[in-house]
């Protein structure tokens, strides 16, 4: 039925007596003029992380390598660069991030806020990185993260996530 006669039709409706509410006519009546509509989600199709969140994301990084106590060749090794890019960064601003170094900062940002919703002390959260977790096989988190590769601290933040609620 085209949507001009459906729309006709369901303008110029028959009398109330001719097709009584709830009756097989009636439900057949209004499904021959309902319109068809897309149900299926659309795709998610996430945005990539900008080279400015990115730079940002870095920032935030250097204050929290300073409070988990980090040293440079730590945080050279959680954020994949060599230890002299790393201190040319820190002093000068990071240059292009990679797609990999946007995820390393991204997932760093993600463990710093599960635990500041974890932890209502902030300190306590910065204390946990060194601290050994039976999660870890008595390990550290920062121990399981300078492991080096992203999945490291990946598994850190999907415990963390789990630990406070998920989403």
């Amino acid at each position: 039925m085209s949507p001009r006669a459906a729309d006709w039709i369901y303008r110029n409706p028959p009398a109330s007596h001719e097709l009584p509410f709830g009756s097989l006519s009636y439900i057949l009546f209004y499904m021959a003029i309902l319109q068809p509509i897309e149900t299926a989600p659309a795709p998610f199709r996430q945005e990539p992380v900008t080279q400015e969140e990115g730079r940002a994301m870095f920032r935030a990084a250097l204050n929290l390598f300073a409070k988990w106590g980090v040293t440079d060749e730590q945080a050279a090794v959680l954020t994949d660069m060599p230890v002299r890019s790393f201190r040319r960064w820190k002093a000068e601003g990071p240059g292009r991030i990679s797609r990999d170094g946007l995820a390393r900062l991204s997932n760093l940002m993600g463990i710093h806020k599960a635990l500041r919703i974890i932890f209502q002390e902030p300190q306590r959260g910065y204390d946990w990185i060194k601290a050994s977790n039976a999660a870890f096989g008595g390990s550290s988190a920062l121990a399981v993260m300078l492991g080096g590769e992203l999945t490291d601290l990946m598994r850190v933040r999907r415990y963390l996530d789990a630990e406070r609620g998920g989403w």
